[in-house]
């Protein structure tokens, strides 16, 4: 089995080489590695492949070696400005009260000395907030003393607490138990392993996936601003569209009581997206409710338990089913990829789906960009399945309704030109986590330049972003 090692670098040479021999030692076998000194100059990820018994020794022998880090969780950088007096030596007393107190100085930046004195700015960390306030009342005897309210992604205040700091970060803003937090840590870490190989900023990651999470949390309850429209589509069908600010739209079609969604979402907006429900239904929980949905996303099948039967393509069944085994999906198969699905799963909650109401439509049965694949009903009209060629993600398909000139093109065609501003700002972190939304762009661009041609003059209801007649 493996397992990830968040240690502590020893202060000595030939540490990589120590951790090594103690790793084969016990018969293990380092499966992936990192050592970011810019980001952090003492942590270092070890993800090692071993029996439990050998992760035991392994674990026990790096330990006592030095290797293991302790528990941080009350560990805070605090960032502190002195308004410090015109003459020489003022700085002394404000570093012997740090002194008196232990404290570990992570950050100093000062300006010129001027006629109205000098301001001195030093990050310092916090092991004990208890000692907090009698520190700062001590300082403040001294000179003018204040905390400042800073990003610790915004510059490098402590490189040996970086990463336990982002940790606690997540922990607060997620309300994450501390077992998902070192998670949390363990997959940020692989994602900016992936995203440092392609040159990209290591804080800049960081500070996306905070931003990422922070946007999820602040768009839940009443926040939760999601844009609702409605549309007749014939004298008995009625079709409703819920825009959220972020995840997938979600449509939902109404005829003579039943209701037919076509995808659902994030899971973590349930219960936003339940209250909206029954605003727009009376009745709601005891109507008969299928679902069509175009691909297995996570931000597209969040309302799955509340389906009775939920069509889609094999491949999006087998997707599922690989989750159900414990074994790894389509995206996760994909290394530049799978850092940033693995996250999500914690910051959105996504759990795999229960499959007792699945329906397979069919499978794809040729190399078309549209393979038909089968069609259901619904209020007397049928709806054709195309299965594209997963140029965004395999299992991907368009659903049609020919006699109402109507697609659900998921997304295959998004309406990026419609989007909310809301929309726009978190449109801007995924692609960057996930290094493009599209497994493979220029099939995805092909494709989706086919099935504007082929269904034009049709009314797209995308997978983001309004209805539009394309064509």
């Amino acid at each position: 089995m493996r397992k990830t090692y968040v240690t502590k670098v020893p202060d000595r040479s030939g540490v990589f080489l120590l951790a090594g021999r103690i790793i084969a030692k016990h018969g293990g076998d380092i499966v992936r590695a990192n050592y970011n000194h810019a980001v952090d100059i003492h942590t270092f990820f070890i993800e090692i492949s071993a029996d439990e018994e050998q992760h035991k020794k392994i674990e026990e022998e790096l330990l006592a070696n030095g290797f293991m880090t302790g528990s941080y969780d009350d560990m805070k950088i605090i960032m502190l400005d002195f308004n410090l007096a015109n003459r020489a030596g003022a700085v002394i007393p404000v570093l012997e009260v740090l002194n008196r107190h232990q404290v570990y100085i992570s950050y100093v930046s000062s300006g010129e000395r001027t006629e109205n004195g000098q301001h001195l700015r030093i990050g310092i960390r916090i092991d004990s907030p208890e000692k907090t306030k009698r520190l700062l009342d001590e300082l403040s005897e001294v000179c003018e003393t204040r905390v400042i309210d800073y990003e610790v992604t915004d510059k490098l205040l402590d490189g040996t607490v970086f990463y336990v700091t982002f940790a606690n970060e997540m922990r607060d803003i997620l309300s994450l138990s501390p077992d998902d937090a070192h998670c949390v840590l363990i997959r940020a870490n692989k994602l900016m392993q992936v995203l440092d190989q392609q040159d990209k900023s290591p804080m800049q990651t960081f500070d996306y996936i905070r931003r990422f999470a922070k946007f999820v949390v602040d768009h839940r309850g009443e926040k939760f601003d999601a844009k609702i429209s409605a549309r007749d589509l014939a004298d008995d069908l009625k079709m409703y569209v819920i825009e959220p600010p972020c995840g997938s739209n979600t449509y939902i079609l109404e005829h003579d009581g039943d209701l037919l969604f076509v995808d659902g979402g994030y899971s973590c907006y349930l219960k936003e997206m339940l209250k909206l429900l029954n605003g727009c239904f009376e009745n709601f929980e005891e109507r008969h409710k299928e679902a069509f949905i175009t691909h297995v996303d996570m931000d597209h099948i969040g309302l799955m338990p509340l389906w009775e039967k939920v069509y889609m393509s094999r491949d999006s069944y087998v997707d599922f089913s690989l989750e159900h085994e414990g074994k790894m999906g389509f995206r996760e198969q994909n290394p530049r990829q799978k850092p940033y699905f693995n996250l999500s799963e914690i910051i959105t909650g996504y759990e795999t789906p229960d499959l007792s109401n699945a329906v397979v439509v069919g499978d794809r049965k040729d190399d078309s960009l549209l393979s038909f694949i089968g069609n259901a009903e619904f209020g007397g009209y049928k709806f054709d399945f195309y299965q594209g060629p997963g140029g965004h993600v395999k299992g991907e398909v368009v659903i049609v309704c020919e006699a109402l000139k109507l697609i659900f093109s998921g997304d295959i065609w998004v309406n990026v030109k419609g989007i909310t501003p809301e929309q726009r700002e978190f449109n801007r972190l995924a692609p960057f986590l996930l290094t493009g939304v599209d497994e493979d762009p220029a099939l995805s661009r092909k494709c989706r330049e086919y099935t504007v041609a082929k269904f034009g003059g049709y009314l797209f209801c995308p997978g983001h972003g309004p209805v539009q007649v394309v064509g």
